[in-house]
């Protein structure tokens, strides 16, 4: 039962970064990709379907961290809790951003709404990339299982370290590559090729940038998270959008799903002493409960996977951003 949670855990957040890593890269480009008033919207309406119901998968993933894995959760949010504030604070300014970007027809009303969505969008990316940095890196963890340390610092400490910066670097390359890719797919017009344009051009540079870094960190994921750079790249330059997208929505899978295994049944590496790191029977309910849970997991999983399949298939058409003549 341990496994099999561990395993809907890891695919709750798998389905969250790689549908609302789209969500977001649509958010962050679309000031830049579109050229005036009609072209960011059509950027935006790419997603207008979609990211609140993308945000299902974080509430199925805490939730399922609370439920399934109680010690693991209560570690995690009371040694970042500052970043998990930030990041709930930011969806919140990217929701009002998007739902009442169409409450006024005023052109200084709406850039201000495209520029607060690209703005919350890409400070949620930075802080998640930072903290799944630090799932790898680990935490202070004394023998107690507890983080050492108080006030501020133990909060934000995590987040200046090396992996938490490559964390956050990483996830802004992963979201704009999904973001342009997703638009090259998503709609016809000035828009698309733009979006080719930075998908290819963006793969290239991110090549070149993730082989230096693994070259000097010694680090596979890196050099793996380079070739994928550079297949997304060769495959928008000769027009395969949907091939480009999958390679790339492929890489941020494994990379989260990397991190989430990086050390084995250790949920948590601790930085002060491998003994005394958070492994996932520790972390676990007990039997009973996660039985119950089990139950509840088995009707509601299935349902929400073929509604969003559905919802997805019924949106599948493009988004002119072209002006056409009515």
């Amino acid at each position: 039962m341990i496994t099999f949670w561990f395993a809907i855990l890891v695919l709750a957040w798998v389905l969250y970064f790689v549908l609302e890593g789209f969500d977001f890269g649509v958010g962050v480009l679309a000031p830049f990709l579109g050229r005036d008033e009609h072209e960011r919207g059509a950027a935006i309406r790419t997603i207008g379907p979609f990211w609140d119901g993308n945000e299902v998968w974080l509430v199925a993933a805490i939730g399922v961290t609370f439920a399934a894995f109680p010690a693991w959760y209560a570690v995690l949010l009371s040694a970042l809790y500052l970043p998990m504030v930030a990041i709930l604070l930011l969806l919140a300014v990217r929701g009002v951003a998007l739902e009442f970007r169409g409450k006024h027809d005023s052109p200084a009303w709406r850039r201000r709404c495209d520029w607060l969505l690209a703005g919350s969008s890409a400070g949620v990316v930075l802080l998640w990339g930072a903290q799944l940095g630090v799932f790898v890196h680990g935490l202070a963890l004394n023998a107690d299982g507890a983080v050492i340390g108080s006030g501020l610092g133990r909060s934000l400490a995590p987040l200046v370290t090396p992996a938490a910066g490559l964390g956050a670097l990483a996830a802004l390359l992963g979201t704009v590559l999904l973001g342009a890719t997703f638009l090259a797919l998503r709609t016809t017009g000035p828009v698309r090729r733009r979006a080719v344009s930075l998908a290819r051009n963006g793969g290239n540079l991110g090549t070149v940038g993730l082989l230096l870094a693994g070259v000097a960190t010694g680090s596979r994921i890196t050099l793996v998270a380079a070739v994928v750079c550079f297949v997304a790249g060769m495959l928008a330059r000769r027009g395969r959008e949907g091939s480009a997208f999958t390679a790339v929505a492929v890489g941020v899978a494994g990379a989260v799903v990397t991190v989430f295994t990086a050390h084995g049944s250790v949920v948590l590496r601790s930085t002060l002493d491998p003994l005394w790191s958070l492994t996932r029977a520790e972390a676990a309910a007990t039997p009973s409960a996660l039985q119950l849970i089990t139950i509840a997991g088995v009707i509601v999983l299935p349902g929400v996977l073929a509604y969003q399949a559905w919802s997805y298939w019924v949106f599948r058409r493009r988004v002119a951003s072209e002006r056409i003549a009515s």
